[in-house]
């Protein structure tokens, strides 16, 4: 999907990384939340607490669970999958474009 419908866009952007990862929040109808946004090169530690798919839009990257010795790459048009209640890493070697779905 390229584009979303009747949503609600926070205005307000979710800044991390001193910059270096910015994006915003998309409200759906149903409750639903994804975050759309970019990252600029650099490794990047993040925690969550709903599982989430990221979605890579364009760029790659490579990922792995906090823990795990192998990492996994993903390039645009790649998705992957963040268990509930953890912490994964990233690392980013050029712009990267994302959306992230956020699973209740």
């Amino acid at each position: 999907m390229s584009e979303f419908s009747n949503v609600t866009v926070v205005k307000k952007a979710n800044i991390y990384f001193d910059g270096k990862v910015v994006s915003h929040t998309v409200l759906f109808p149903d409750g639903s939340k994804k975050t759309l946004g970019v990252m600029q090169a650099g490794d990047y530690e993040f925690s969550t607490g709903l599982a989430e798919i990221m979605e890579i839009l364009s760029g790659e990257l490579q990922w792995q669970m906090k823990g795990d010795s192998d990492w996994k790459k993903v390039l645009g048009g790649e998705a992957f999958n963040v268990p509930a209640n953890s912490i994964f890493l990233m690392k980013v070697p050029a712009v990267c474009d994302y959306c992230c779905s956020f699973i209740a």
